[in-house]
């Protein structure tokens, strides 16, 4: 059993697809481009500027504009079209009453993660929080996961990730820990499979029998 277990944020906790699609669409409105918002979905999770320049062949620059631009709809309005995950606050109460360590690592900027799990009186499920920094440097998976790691005192061993994308798996697997993927979540079928996810789990409370046997 895992002693230490970290949780993705978009797509495992909460449900941010909508203002995060929305919010993409406007960034590529703004140049030019239109998409359908269900095939805006691979957003939802990993670094902004990463996924502009993966999706689209954006350089760096037009990915870090588009990032900003994003932000000019999201922060105001797609921060506010999201809600959490039925079941996870149970969950995550019947984790700390079992006596592990619970932490968040996600790409998201950490402010924002904070605002939203305030909004939900959810701070103190949280001991420790790492997202990225409101530029979207150390944003990669892996970064949040080491410093999570760090903050909780946790052993790769005894630690697991909760997640729903090849991303999280990825940076799971790059600091040395397992990663548990969730279907609930924004990852195309077959992601996570493909991916090598150590164990996956189709709903909530899969996800609670794999946690707390």
């Amino acid at each position: 059993m895992y002693d230490c277990i970290l949780f993705d944020f978009d797509g495992t906790v909460f449900d941010t697809v909508e203002g995060i699609t929305k919010s993409v669409r406007y960034a590529l409105n703004k140049v030019g481009i239109d998409a359908e918002l269900e095939s805006l979905r691979c957003f939802a999770g990993p670094p902004l500027v990463d996924k502009f320049m993966e999706v689209y062949g954006f350089d760096r620059a037009a990915a870090e504009q588009a990032t900003l631009d994003f932000r000019e709809r999201y922060n105001p309005i797609g921060l506010n079209e999201c809600c959490v995950f039925p079941g996870i606050k149970e969950l995550l109460e019947k984790l700390h009453a079992a006596g592990k360590t619970v932490g968040l690592a996600t790409s998201k900027p950490q402010e924002l993660a904070e605002e939203l799990l305030r909004r939900e009186s959810m701070t103190g499920l949280f001991p420790v929080i790492c997202g990225s920094r409101p530029d979207g440097n150390n944003s990669a998976k892996w970064q949040v996961v080491q410093r999570a790691m760090e903050l909780c005192g946790a052993a790769k061993e005894n630690t697991i990730l909760v997640g729903d994308t090849k991303y999280d798996v990825a940076g799971a697997h790059k600091v040395g820990i397992a990663c548990v993927g969730v279907r609930y979540g924004y990852a195309a079928e077959g992601e996570l499979e493909a991916a090598g996810a150590d164990a996956i789990v189709e709903d909530i409370p899969a996800l609670e029998r794999f946690l707390l046997g």
